[in-house]
């Protein structure tokens, strides 16, 4: 019999969260603020900054962060592409 080991990753396990909150502190917001800067509810925020349920930041939504903070391309790798 074989058997297989998967590496199971938690969900937002290649988001570095430490950068996001960094730069939201860089410019004064909260959790809140950026909430409802990107159009979602802060529970939701919360649980996409986590990782919690499967919770993932959409495309969309790193757009929108990317223009609130001036994000280069690099950056939006570092924080939400990381490995």
């Amino acid at each position: 019999m074989i058997v297989l080991l998967m590496d199971k990753k938690k969900v937002g396990e290649n988001m570095n969260k430490n950068k996001l909150v960094s730069k939201m502190k860089w410019f004064g917001d909260r959790n809140e603020d950026l909430a409802e800067a990107i159009g979602i509810s802060p529970q939701r925020f919360s649980a996409k900054l986590n990782g919690t349920g499967g919770a993932e930041f959409t495309m969309s939504e790193i757009r929108a962060i990317k223009i609130r903070y001036n994000l280069t391309a690099e950056e939006v790798d570092e924080i939400f592409f990381c490995e």
